[in-house]
């Protein structure tokens, strides 16, 4: 779809919706079909076929394409978005003040940044995922402009997108897309972080059933003391089938202006510290029913709805970061000489910007490759990928700033230059919208349930004689004896991989069949009881991490050289590199665990962990310690 003569920019910057709507009709002429599509049955997810050792070409092969008309329409979102962030936003006072200026965030409202995935009937931009990861490269310029966007539309106002009644969206949408209302996601409590199923705060059915009053403090809470609207969740009183009482979260819309509602003074934060951080206190809030999101008792699952849907972005967000930095340090490479030679001439340089480049481009392939999913006909299930793509992408964060300040050396120690407030910046990444180690659980936890459902019914109808099951698993154990190589369709004369990346396909391949084998072990030898091998768990999530992030790079690399794209040669470089690293990786990973306990180097952690914690500090003897 093509906007013509600044037409997104004048809608955007009146905020109104006449002008949206008339930019919505054009857009829906293009794309109006695409959405339709979308509505559909549930795809299987890419990621969980994993866990059986399966490889759905289908869902990840050709890479994710935009139309000549959607590129030009994105152009007209990105060229201003570009141009304010690097003219008009200045990072370094943003952090050193603690706040965003208000006329940084009334032209980010301007711009329509505050309604890009809400739906065009609502006044939104009605952005694509793809489009959505697209900008979030350029807002990741400024971690705290990046979070206060992200908290604001990724999850304080997606709750009402995915559950709420059309009266909900209909009444706060329009302002929420504007940025006349900003959102706020209120979950965390004092006591409760992870084990979001403990939260304490509570809402009481008033005697007239009219209202529920609220009664609670949430912690972390960012746009806390910015946001006129509070996605909330409180305990409940439900009446179950048995009519016995239980507590159910629920999930609220909450209006400031209900009143009851004070909020503590700015959180003091290592980094994004121009973000809006506070205590967000509900004191005897009146809450109309009718403000109720989905059913009672069903928040916990808008709470983790919500969560899930959001964490792609993570990939092209730090993406954007991480190209920034590249610039910048390569440039300082090339110029700074030690030893009469450039930096960029030495080894133990090329090697960092080669890792740079590496998790850039994975995380990248990764972000896209998912949103494309996320945007397909069917609307596939990917919390598991999208998981997968904040994991991967957090750490990298972390990883890439630490070299890329490592490279420029003291100087990157210093306020003046911004690699000290980057490497502040990326380190909550791996923190919130659920920490990795809780993530790594659900992503190894929801493919474990798959698999198993899927083994169990096989089982079931191979003792019933279904003939069908029982060649397929003849076929399996006849290919494992005689160590047939896997083989899924990627390589070959009608191979949908370029021969240039033959290699790293067939490694992928390889892989994919044997982890399937790896995991119809492990659920044999622990059944239910394997939720609690936690370390199990995070080996057979790094393993999935590194099957997608391979799928990812190959399906990327392929489609560049296919279509001639710029550079193509260097994606393939670097899928090659990054598919033989994550390869070997995942052996090891593997050959782990098939390893019983007193093989097993999990059980040595273990055991050493258990001795500190016993002790609760470093148990060894000093060095200089002897006996007498």
């Amino acid at each position: 779809m093509s906007c013509g003569g600044g037409l997104l920019l004048r809608a955007a910057r009146a905020g109104s919706r006449r002008a949206l709507g008339a930019l919505s009709q054009r857009r829906l002429a293009a794309g109006g079909l695409r959405r339709l599509l979308r509505t559909g049955p549930r795809c299987s997810s890419y990621a969980k076929d994993l866990f059986l050792g399966k490889l759905q070409k289908k869902q990840v092969f050709p890479y994710p394409e935009v139309t000549l008309d959607e590129l030009n329409d994105m152009k007209q979102f990105v060229v201003p978005v570009e141009k304010f962030f690097n003219e008009e936003v200045d990072s370094q006072k943003i952090d050193q003040d603690g706040v965003i200026p208000q006329e940084t965030l009334d032209k980010l409202k301007q711009l329509g940044l505050f309604g890009m995935m809400i739906p065009e009937e609502y006044g939104g931009l009605g952005l694509s995922h793809i489009m959505y990861a697209r900008l979030g490269e350029i807002c990741s310029q400024d971690g705290a402009i990046a979070v206060t966007l992200a908290a604001h539309q990724a999850i304080g106002l997606k709750g009402i997108l995915l559950a709420g009644t059309e009266e909900q969206k209909a009444k706060y949408l329009p302002k929420l897309a504007t940025g006349e209302y900003i959102a706020a996601f209120c979950l965390t409590e004092s006591m409760s972080g992870s084990d979001a199923a403990s939260i304490q705060t509570r809402a009481t059915l008033s005697e007239d059933k009219k209202y529920y009053i609220l009664n609670g403090s949430k912690i972390w809470i960012t746009n806390g003391s910015l946001a006129s609207i509070f996605t909330v969740f409180a305990k409940t009183e439900i009446i179950d089938s048995d009519g016995l009482k239980k507590d159910k979260i629920t999930a609220f819309i909450v209006e400031r202006s209900f009143g009851g509602i004070t909020n503590g003074k700015p959180e003091n934060k290592l980094g994004i510290r121009g973000s809006d951080t506070c205590e967000v206190h509900f004191e005897n809030t009146k809450v109309p029913v009718e403000n109720v999101i989905g059913e009672v008792g069903g928040g916990f699952k808008i709470a983790m709805n919500v969560l899930n849907s959001g964490r792609f972005s993570m990939g092209s967000l730090v993406a954007g970061m991480i190209k920034k930095l590249i610039a910048m340090t390569a440039e300082y490479a090339c110029t700074r000489k030690q030893f009469n030679r450039p930096l960029s001439e030495f080894g133990l340089i090329e090697e960092k910007f080669t890792l740079l480049a590496k998790k850039t481009y994975v995380m990248e392939s990764m972000a896209y490759l998912t949103a494309g999913m996320m945007d397909s006909p069917g609307f596939p299930d990917c919390s598991v990928e999208a998981a997968m793509v904040k994991v991967f992408s957090s750490e990298a964060a972390w990883v890439c700033v630490n070299e890329a300040l490592q490279i420029v050396g003291g100087l990157g120690y210093m306020k003046d230059h911004p690699y000290e407030r980057y490497l502040r910046d990326s380190r909550i990444l791996l923190i919130f919208e659920g920490t990795n180690e809780i993530l790594r659980m659900y992503i190894a936890m929801t493919g474990l349930q798959h698999a198993g459902q899927i083994l169990t019914k096989k089982i079931r109808d191979m003792k019933k004689g279904n003939l069908n099951v029982v060649m397929e698993l003849l076929s399996t154990k006849f290919q494992d004896s005689m160590m047939k190589k896997a083989d899924f369709g990627l390589t070959g004369r009608n191979g949908i991989v370029h021969p240039s990346m033959e290699e790293s396909a067939r490694r992928l391949e390889e892989n994919v069949y044997f982890f399937g084998r790896t995991v119809e072990m492990l659920l044999k030898r622990f059944g239910k009881t394997i939720v609690e091998e936690q370390l199990t768990m995070k080996r057979m999530a790094d393993i999935l991490i590194n099957l997608y992030a391979m799928t990812a790079v190959l399906s990327r690399s392929s489609r560049s050289v296919r279509v001639g794209l710029r550079n193509h040669d260097h994606e393939v470089l670097l899928t090659n590199i990054f598919c033989t690293e994550a390869y070997f990786q995942n052996l090891y990973n593997m050959s782990q665990l098939e390893k019983y306990s007193s093989e097993n180097l999990d059980e040595h952690v273990k055991k050493a962990a258990r001795q500190i914690l016993s002790n609760r500090c470093f148990p060894c003897a000093h060095p200089l310690e002897r006996l007498y």
